[in-house]
């Protein structure tokens, strides 16, 4: 499998756990921004980068940090490995 293939199928694996919890989600990757997920839930907002293997480096990190959102907007970074059941989650 080819690392843009495994990508996408891991923000469809993200996608699926944010709406087991209650978010509408839609993938943004295709646009090439910042975020690859944008999910919206009841009470708060979802910004997600989901990545394989290696956590993103000091710039996107940094760049991601500076993104201006609501105050009711989380931003998530899951980092997906392999022969993982769920991702590793940090929130910026």
């Amino acid at each position: 499998m080819n690392s843009k293939a495994k990508g996408t199928r891991n923000e469809h694996r993200s996608i699926l756990l944010l709406e087991s919890a209650g978010y509408q989600c839609t993938r943004a990757a295709a646009s090439l921004g910042v975020w690859d997920i944008v999910g919206i839930g009841s009470a708060d907002v979802v910004l997600v980068q989901v990545k394989t293997r290696d956590w993103p480096g000091s710039v996107e990190t940094e760049t991601m940090k500076l993104f201006p959102v609501p105050t009711n907007c989380r931003k998530l970074i899951h980092r997906w490995r392999d022969r993982q059941r769920l991702p590793d989650v940090k929130e910026l």
